[in-house]
């Protein structure tokens, strides 16, 4: 161990000698959470501040004043549509729904004809869209304000057409409600992990190997295991430093929200930062060895960045699983890696309690993959340098 620890020693200084690649790996891992949620909460806030300006868009509203008037007694602002709201709609250069009225709208609503009203938008505006559900529920209402008019004149009591009240009851805690909006934010965590090690270890195997320092490394009175140790840990580190940075940048970051509501869901604090770190960890010691297993075969860095394009294909497709998956976790997810550590953070985000048993498994899987590929590295360093 004592010569692991020397090893260990100059490999962490190799690592941060390049410091023009470190500087930008640590950044990049520190500002990924201030600039996500910063990108949420102003999406947040913009579906926010519609919904708050209350304007309705319409066309040939002048032919409809009783539908006017509804609209004014709900307090909403009446505008005129942009004359080519259609082409606007369609480019997305314009964000709002828009009531088209016919002409004959009054005289069919006195003779008792339902007329016929459009509300055009594009499914392909996430803006117009979203702003869709409100001018439906404004039309249903002023629908059902005129069936009520017209029974009461003939002396029916409304309430025998709606036999059945209805209200909604909504089981989900706020903060599982936030995790709609903070779903990637695990899976931005784990790719800077991964591209914080990824670096460390092709360059301390692949590397070292293509410069010729490999070599006199293996001349040393050490044994392989040490120097593999050794080698190890200083990548694990680089790792451990991009999970731990990561983390703990969510905690400034919400000072930068901008929406209120997404402020008032989103509750990140130490506790979630440290149960974040309690899965990263292992999983970033286990990446760097497995990196290290797929670069110690390559002979020259370059083969080994391309050779490690499987590990981060694979990384970064299995937490796809919990976004295609609709019949919510499985016994076996948390024996994945990296698909255990997203599901184990959703909770986290989400405010769920995660019992010891839980983090067995993937902890457990991190060990087992971390032990086999620093045995895999040490049996073939001797040869990966005069191969």
């Amino acid at each position: 161990m004592r010569l692991a620890w020397i090893v260990f020693l100059k490999e962490l200084r190799d690592a941060l000698r390049d410091r023009r690649t470190l500087l930008i790996v640590v950044l990049s891992s520190v500002a990924v959470g201030p600039v996500i949620l910063v990108a949420l909460s102003v999406l947040v806030a913009g579906i926010e501040q519609r919904a708050e300006a209350r304007e309705v868009y319409a066309v040939g509203l002048d032919h409809a004043p009783t539908l006017r008037n509804y609209l004014e007694r709900q307090t909403y602002v009446i505008k005129a549509a942009p004359e080519d709201y259609e082409r606007q709609l369609v480019s997305r250069q314009f964000g709002e729904p828009v009531l088209v009225i016919p002409a004959d709208f009054e005289a069919d609503l006195l003779r008792g004809v339902a007329p016929l009203v459009e509300l055009v938008s594009s499914s392909a505006n996430t803006r117009a869209q979203g702003s869709l559900g409100r001018l439906t529920r404004l039309l249903q209402g002023f629908g059902q304000e005129q069936a009520m008019l017209r029974l009461a004149l003939r002396g029916v009591a409304p309430a025998l057409v709606q036999p059945v009240r209805m209200e909604e009851r909504d089981l989900a805690d706020p903060r599982a409600r936030a995790s709609q909006l903070t779903v990637m934010l695990p899976f931005f965590v784990l790719m800077a992990v991964l591209y914080g090690a990824l670096h460390a270890a092709l360059d301390t195997t692949a590397g070292e190997r293509e410069r010729g320092s490999l070599e006199p490394l293996l001349m040393n009175p050490a044994s392989r295991m040490a120097l593999v140790l050794g080698k190890w840990g200083a990548v694990a580190s680089v790792g451990m430093l991009i999970a731990v940075l990561s983390c703990f940048s969510f905690l400034p970051a919400q000072w930068l929200l901008r929406s209120e509501t997404l402020a008032a869901m989103f509750q990140f604090g130490l506790r979630e930062a440290g149960l974040f770190l309690a899965l990263l960890l292992p999983l970033a010691a286990m990446l760097a060895a497995v990196l290290m297993a797929v670069a110690i075969r390559c002979r020259s860095f370059k083969e080994a960045q391309a050779n490690s394009t499987v590990v981060i294909l694979a990384i970064s497709l299995l937490p796809l699983v919990t976004v295609f998956n609709q019949e919510g976790e499985k016994p076996w997810h948390l024996w994945v890696p990296a698909l255990a550590q997203i599901t184990l953070m959703g909770r986290v985000l989400k405010g769920e309690l995660i019992a010891w048993a839980d983090l067995l498994a993937p902890l457990g899987v991190a060990a087992l993959g971390t032990t086999l590929c620093v045995v895999f590295v040490a049996r073939h360093l001797r040869g990966a340098a005069v191969r």
